[in-house]
C-alpha cells in the first residue's frame, strides 16, 4: 500500500511539474551600427574601416517568467558587452517598466563578431582600436537591445521550455592546442576533444496551441568567419545561422521580420576558431610554429582558414553546419523544463578578490586577482588575426625596447610584475587612469535559473577548460545543495562587461594569445569559480549576498577622435538616387551589379528599414524578395570625392537556385546630409532587368 501511494503521489507530482507552464516573452530588434567609416572592433586593426552592408546585426531578447520572479536573456549581434550599454538599457527599461528590468536579472551577451561597429565600450584600452568613443554605435546597440526587451515584454505567452542537446563536429578547433595539452593529463582524458563539441538549444513553445515561437542556442564558436580584410557590417557565422533558422521558420519573410526567433549565442569560446583548416604559414605554405604560431619567427605570416576556400564561403558553412544541427534538435522532443525562476547577481572587484584553493597535493593555498594588465603575447594577435610589429603567442621573457615604451607611459611595479608572472607585462592598464579606465577592474557576475537550466552569465572569453571547470563547479554546487539531478548549466560568453580572456592556470604559464590577454592573472579562473560556486550556494539557500562595489561611471568623460559625417555632394547634373550603372539581365548563379548617387550611411541606420531592395514585377504591382538582411545582398560605399562630398553605392545581389524567373529591379534608399547640416532622405530605381 505505500508504494502504490507513494507512486501516485511521484505522479502527481510529475504532473504537476509538466503541466506548470512559465510566462514566455521573446523579442527581436534590429540593432545595426553605422554601416561606414567607423572602424570595426575585434581584429584591433585600424585600416578594418567599415564600407557597407552585408548582414544586418538583430538583438533577441527572451523573457520568462514564473509568476512570482523573471528573468530575461538578450543575445547581441556585437563583439561584446560593457557596463555603459548595460547600464543605460537599463535605464530605458526603467522609465517604461519601473523595476520590472535590474541588474538582478538581465544578461545582455554579444556573439562576438569581429565584423560591427566599434567605439562603444567606453574603457579606453577598448575603444582606441577605434579612434575613441562612437556615439553612433553605442546608441544603436542601446536602443536596438531595449526594443528587443519592449518586444518580447509586450508579447508574453503562456508556454513551455524544451531542453535539448547534441554533438556538432567538423565546426570549430582549437587555435591553441598547445595551450590546451597544458591542462592536466587526466582531466584532458576525460574529454574526447580539445573544444566543446556540444551544441545546446532551448525551444519555446506557445501552450495555447503547441506552437514553437523561438530557439537559443549556445555552441564554442568565435564568430570570425569573416576576417580582418572584410569592410562590410556583418554578424558573421553565428548571426547568418540565426536568419537561416528565423527564414525556416517564418516562411515567405523577410529577415528580421516574422513571429518566430532563433538565436545563436557565445559560450565559451576563447581559444575555438571557425576556421577548420587549421593555420599555415602564408609565405611557404608549411605549417606554423606549433607553440608560437610564427612563421620564420613571423606571426603575420600564421593564418587560420577554412573551411571554405575564401571567408564569405567560410562563413555561410560554419552557420549551415549550426543551422542544421539546430534543426535537428527543434524535430526532438527534448527534456521539458519546469522549477522556479531565480537570479543572483554580483559586482566584483578583481584586483582585490580573494580565495582559499586547495592544491593538488591537499595543501591550501591563498590567491588573489591583479590590477589589469596585457602580456606580450596579447600584440601577437591570434592565427584568426594575427598582430603587429615582432610580437610572438608564447612569450614569456621581456624585451627592452618594449619594455622602455611600456615604462614611459605607465610602469607596473615590482608587486604587479610578480602577480602577472610568468606574463611579462605590455600594457599595465589598471596601472593608469588617465583620462579615465584603460580596463574594468569591476565585473558583473550574475546565474539566471529557470528550472534544470542555468546561465552563467561570464565577463568575457573562457578557454574551452576553463569553460568546463565552472560549469562543472557550479553544477556540483546546485546538486549538493538540493538541485535536479538533471541541472544543466550554460556558460553564456561576453555577458554585461568586457575583461578580455580568461585561461585555466596551467593555460596561463605558456602564455600564449589567451594566457597574455587574461587580465586579472594567473589565479583569474579560479577566482571565478570561487566566486561562482557562493552565489550557486547562495541561490539554492535563498541567501542575500553582498551586491560588491558599483561600477564607475565615466560616461561624462569620454573622449573620441572620429568626427560627425561630412556633408554630401553630387556632381554637375547629378542627383542624390541617380542609377550610374545599370542591371544586366540574370540567370541562376549571377551576381547583379548596380550602383547609385548616394550620400552617407552614417547619417541614418535605418533600423526597421533597408537601404536596399530587390523588387519583383507581379505583372500589377512590386513585391520586395529581398532586402539588405539577406546573405545574398552587399551594399558598398564608397566616397568618390571626398573635397565635394560625392559617393557611391554599389548594391549586388546573387542569384540564387530559389529564385523565380521573372522581371526585377533594384531599389536604393538612403539620406544625405546638406550644406545647411540636415538630413534629407532620397530614392533611387534601377531599371528593369530579366532573371531567366
Amino acid at each position: 500500500m505505500w508504494k502504490v501511494g507513494t507512486l501516485l503521489g511521484l505522479a502527481l507530482l510529475q504532473s504537476a511539474a509538466v503541466s506548470a507552464d512559465y510566462q514566455i516573452g521573446i523579442g527581436r530588434a534590429d540593432c545595426t551600427g553605422p554601416a561606414a567609416e567607423i572602424i570595426f572592433m575585434g581584429y584591433a586593426k585600424l585600416s578594418q574601416v567599415g564600407c557597407g552592408l552585408h548582414l544586418r546585426q538583430f538583438s533577441r531578447a527572451f523573457i520568462v517568467d514564473d509568476g512570482e520572479n523573471r528573468a530575461v536573456f538578450v543575445t547581441v549581434d556585437s563583439l561584446t558587452i560593457n557596463h555603459g550599454v548595460r547600464r543605460q538599457v537599463l535605464k530605458n527599461l526603467n522609465s517604461l517598466y519601473n523595476d520590472t528590468y535590474t541588474e538582478q536579472n538581465l544578461i545582455i551577451s554579444g556573439t562576438h563578431s569581429h565584423s560591427t561597429p566599434g567605439g562603444y565600450l567606453m574603457d579606453l584600452m577598448l575603444d582606441i582600436p577605434c579612434l575613441g568613443f562612437v556615439q553612433e554605435t553605442f546608441d544603436a546597440y542601446v536602443n536596438g537591445i531595449t526594443q528587443s526587451i519592449v518586444n518580447a515584454h509586450e508579447n508574453m505567452v503562456q508556454g513551455k521550455i524544451f531542453l535539448s542537446t547534441d554533438t556538432l563536429l567538423d565546426a570549430n578547433i582549437n587555435r591553441s592546442p598547445a595551450s590546451y595539452l597544458y591542462n592536466p593529463e587526466e582531466e584532458r582524458a576525460k574529454y574526447e576533444y580539445d573544444t566543446d563539441k556540444e551544441i545546446v538549444q532551448l525551444k519555446f513553445v506557445r501552450s495555447s496551441d503547441n506552437q514553437p515561437i523561438g530557439v537559443l542556442h549556445w555552441y564554442a564558436v568565435h564568430a570570425t568567419s569573416m576576417n580582418n580584410t572584410n569592410c562590410l557590417v556583418s554578424s558573421d557565422n553565428v548571426g547568418l545561422a540565426s536568419i537561416q533558422f528565423e527564414s525556416l521558420m517564418n516562411p515567405g519573410s523577410l529577415p528580421g521580420t516574422g513571429d518566430f526567433i532563433g538565436a545563436f549565442a557565445s559560450s565559451n569560446l576563447g581559444d575555438v576558431s571557425p576556421n577548420t583548416k587549421g593555420p599555415i604559414c602564408i609565405d611557404t605554405g608549411e605549417e606554423c610554429d606549433f607553440v608560437t604560431s610564427t612563421c620564420n619567427g613571423d606571426a603575420k605570416n600564421c593564418i587560420a582558414f577554412g573551411p571554405g576556400d575564401n571567408m564569405v564561403e567560410s562563413t555561410e558553412i560554419i552557420a549551415t553546419k549550426l543551422f542544421e544541427k539546430g534543426k535537428e534538435l527543434f524535430e526532438q522532443d527534448g527534456f521539458e523544463v519546469s522549477g522556479p525562476v531565480k537570479y543572483i547577481h554580483q559586482y566584483v572587484d578583481m584586483p582585490t578578490e580573494k580565495a582559499t584553493i586547495t592544491l593538488d597535493d591537499g595543501t591550501e593555498q591563498e590567491i588573489q586577482g591583479c590590477t589589469p594588465a596585457m602580456g606580450y603575447s596579447f600584440a601577437g594577435g591570434t592565427t584568426d588575426g594575427p598582430g603587429e610589429f615582432d610580437f610572438a603567442q608564447g612569450t614569456i621573457t621581456d624585451n627592452p625596447f618594449w619594455d622602455a615604451v611600456r615604462d614611459f607611459l605607465f610602469p607596473p611595479t615590482e608587486e604587479e610584475i610578480a602577480c602577472h608572472a610568468p606574463k611579462p607585462i605590455l600594457l599595465n592598464t589598471g596601472g593608469i587612469d588617465f583620462p579615465y579606465p584603460w580596463q574594468p577592474s569591476v565585473v558583473t557576475t550574475q546565474i539566471l535559473m529557470f528550472g534544470e537550466v542555468v546561465l552563467l552569465a561570464v565577463p568575457g572569453e573562457f578557454t574551452t577548460m576553463s569553460g568546463r571547470r565552472l560549469r562543472e563547479a557550479v553544477q556540483e554546487t546546485i546538486i549538493s545543495n538540493g538541485g535536479s539531478e538533471n541541472t544543466k548549466p550554460i556558460l553564456t560568453g561576453h555577458s554585461n562587461v568586457y575583461t578580455n580572456y580568461i585561461a585555466t592556470f596551467e593555460e596561463y604559464q605558456l602564455q600564449r594569445y589567451e594566457g597574455g590577454s587574461t587580465i586579472f592573472g594567473p589565479h583569474t579562473l579560479n577566482l571565478y569559480i570561487n566566486r561562482f560556486k557562493q552565489m550557486a550556494t547562495a541561490l539554492m539557500t535563498n541567501e542575500t549576498l553582498d551586491p560588491g562595489p558599483t561600477p564607475r561611471d565615466f560616461s561624462s568623460q569620454l573622449i573620441t577622435l572620429v568626427f560627425p559625417a561630412a556633408s554630401d555632394g553630387v556632381a554637375e547634373g547629378q542627383n542624390f538616387g541617380d542609377c550610374l550603372q545599370q542591371p544586366e539581365a540574370a540567370t541562376v548563379g549571377d551576381t547583379v551589379v548596380v550602383k547609385f548617387v548616394s550620400g552617407s550611411p552614417r547619417h541614418d541606420v535605418m533600423h526597421g528599414r533597408t537601404f536596399l531592395t530587390v523588387e519583383k514585377s507581379t505583372g500589377d504591382d512590386w513585391v520586395v524578395v529581398a532586402t539588405d538582411a539577406n546573405w545574398e545582398t552587399r551594399l558598398w560605399w564608397e566616397r568618390t570625392n571626398s573635397e565635394t562630398g560625392e559617393s557611391e553605392v554599389t548594391i549586388e545581389w546573387d542569384v540564387g537556385e530559389g529564385v523565380e524567373a521573372g522581371e526585377y529591379r533594384i531599389r536604393h534608399i538612403g539620406n544625405y546630409k546638406g550644406q545647411d547640416g540636415d538630413i534629407y532622405p532620397y530614392e533611387g530605381l534601377s531599371d528593369t532587368f530579366t532573371v531567366s
